[in-house]
């Protein structure tokens, strides 16, 4: 009788013993949460720099806080604070009239200046205090407009430029109100 039946082949898995089947459960278990935290943790040790993280120094956060504007209050007379020109180019016009940047006449090349020199002070003022080309008003600096006029006045003459420097804001109002005096 066992000729005429079919053999099979027995098939026989590997676990084979409950201490294999044991082990097996527990791996299927813990190894996807081992791999997971894993995972997660080289993904998130990236360092991040954004808000929230502890990436940015003091020093960044600090300028990070800064208030956009600022209020700065000063003397109504103010005449003994007034810089000369020579300061007011030093702080704010050395930048790129020393190198010519941004297509900027060079400080005391007269055959760059002379042209301007021929529109007068006027003319060289207005763009000095309204900016021009990639020039920003005052060239971005914070001075009176009779501080901008004294630098124009000392870049010009250092230039070849004849121009006298303008008086102070003070003086030209006593001035006027003396020529205006019934004599």
């Amino acid at each position: 009788m066992s000729d005429s039946q079919p053999e099979y082949e027995s098939h026989e898995g590997l676990i084979r013993t409950p201490k294999q089947l044991v082990w097996t459960v527990i791996a299927a278990f813990v190894l996807p949460v081992v791999i997971i935290v894993l995972l997660v943790n080289f993904v998130g040790s990236a360092k991040r720099d954004g808000a929230g993280s502890d990436a940015m120094s003091e020093e960044a956060i600090a300028a990070r806080l800064q208030p956009v504007g600022r209020v700065s209050l000063r003397e109504a007379s103010g005449a003994a604070q007034l810089r000369s020109g020579e300061q007011v180019y030093t702080a704010q016009c050395s930048a790129c009239h020393a190198a010519g940047a941004a297509g900027a006449p060079k400080f005391g090349d007269e055959a760059a200046w002379a042209p301007r020199i021929k529109t007068g002070f006027d003319a060289l003022l207005h763009s000095a205090l309204k900016g021009k080309g990639a020039m920003a008003p005052q060239g971005g600096g914070e001075f009176s407009d009779f501080e901008i006029g004294r630098a124009v006045v000392y870049m010009a003459n250092k230039a070849g430029g004849k121009f006298e420097e303008p008086k102070p804001p003070a003086a030209a109002a006593s001035a006027a109100d003396g020529a205006s005096a019934p004599k």
